[in-house]
């Protein structure tokens, strides 16, 4: 917000009009009075009005009725493609924070699609939307072979290249994963640790998932010799990032066989494992097999059952999901319901935790049913899914 000379406040208010066949690229309107009136292009009985795209600013749009009606009538036609192509303004936005909602929006999907047969539709979707304003945001200044600091960028500025890098490595960008290496192997060979702070846990956990298990026993080791709590969550959490099952099978068993791993963060290193599509099945099992000794060691924390409970059931959501009990196959469509025989038959008591996580589970599973196909039918026809 801009306070103007009189003490009122300039409100950013982004706008896109759109109807059945096409939508418009977004605008910024200024709304500097109570009551004030702005001319949008060509609107006709047939075009609908969106405003505050990706929730960017702190407030609620109204509209009329007949603009809810064309909304609603919008969304029941074509839901994927009203924010699919929103999204696709993004390489041209310049600000932190509509980049910072679509990338949830981004995640959100990534974790409904990451094992799909056609998930490099999406992630090459997202990577074309993401590369040019990343190549031009580029890294913090230090590289590795230079001995001088990170010159010091405004807040917004420095989380909007934070984003991007992440969303870059995270949707398999390869320069974004040459660079992350970069840092690891220097870091390796000259035991100075010069990778940026607020981007060391996205260049860990990408190095780890993309080098070799010599890299893994590295960050192993760090863990254990440092001392500074905030780097030692950091470097714990990289360990869930690797490929290697067996080397995630080996720190699931090491967080709860061993001391090796602070009882705190046992829960922490379940959940993400989890959320490593790599890990998905491995965390889930675990969870299972191992239930009687966590439920034993933290049944009393209702805090931390339900955290444990919600992370390694959020990612679930294939119809061979969430029917399992004793077994290691993927689970059948009765999913949900497995899940809260699971949960009642081990007596968990986690309060809200059991229906919440199955509502989720059931929420995801839906999604596949109704969205998947129409989501990735619109992917293959937008100009925008071709990397070329």
């Amino acid at each position: 917000m801009v306070p103007d000379t009189l003490g009122l406040a300039e409100i950013p208010l982004t706008v896109a009009v759109g109807n059945a066949s096409s939508v418009g690229s977004e605008s910024l309107i200024w709304i500097n009075n109570k009551t004030e009136t702005h001319r949008i292009g060509q609107m006709d009985d047939s075009t609908w009005l969106l405003g505050n795209i990706n929730q960017t600013g702190y407030f609620r749009v109204n509209y009329d009725l007949a603009n809810w009606k064309l909304l609603i009538q919008q969304l029941h036609n074509n839901p994927e493609g009203v924010p699919l192509q929103l999204i696709g303004y993004l390489p041209e936005e310049p600000s932190f924070l509509p980049w910072h909602s679509a990338s949830r929006a981004l995640y959100q999907l990534d974790k409904l699609l990451d094992r799909t047969d056609e998930y490099s539709l999406f992630s090459d979707y997202v990577l074309k939307q993401v590369a040019a304003r990343y190549h031009r945001m580029g890294w913090p200044t230090n590289v590795p072979g230079s001995e001088g600091n990170v010159l010091q960028a405004s807040y917004q500025t420095e989380e909007l290249q934070r984003e991007l890098i992440m969303l870059a490595c995270s949707f398999g960008n390869k320069q974004c994963h040459r660079q992350a290496v970069t840092y690891i192997s220097d870091w390796i060979s000259s035991n100075k640790n010069r990778i940026p702070p607020n981007i060391r846990d996205i260049v860990y956990c990408t190095g780890v998932s993309l080098m070799d298990e010599d890299v893994w026993e590295f960050i192993w080791m760090k863990f254990h010799s440092t001392s500074a709590v905030s780097e030692k969550k950091i470097l714990l959490e990289a360990l869930t990032c690797s490929d290697n099952t067996f080397l995630l099978n080996r720190l699931l068993n090491l967080s709860l066989t061993s001391d090796l791993v602070p009882e705190q963060d046992v829960i922490d290193v379940i959940i993400h494992v989890g959320r490593n599509p790599q890990g998905r099945n491995l965390a889930w099992k675990y969870f299972r097999e191992k239930w009687d000794i966590l439920n034993a060691r933290y049944g009393e924390a209702l805090f931390m059952n339900s955290k444990l409970i919600g992370g390694v059931t959020e990612f679930l959501n294939t119809e061979k999901e969430l029917n399992e009990v004793n077994t290691n196959k993927y689970i059948s469509l009765r999913s949900y319901l497995q899940l809260k025989d699971f949960i009642q038959a081990n007596n968990l008591g986690a309060g809200p935790a059991m229906p919440r996580s199955l509502e989720i589970v059931e929420g995801n599973v839906r999604w596949h049913r109704l969205h998947r196909r129409h989501f990735f039918q619109w992917l293959r026809k937008s100009p925008n899914s071709n990397l070329g």
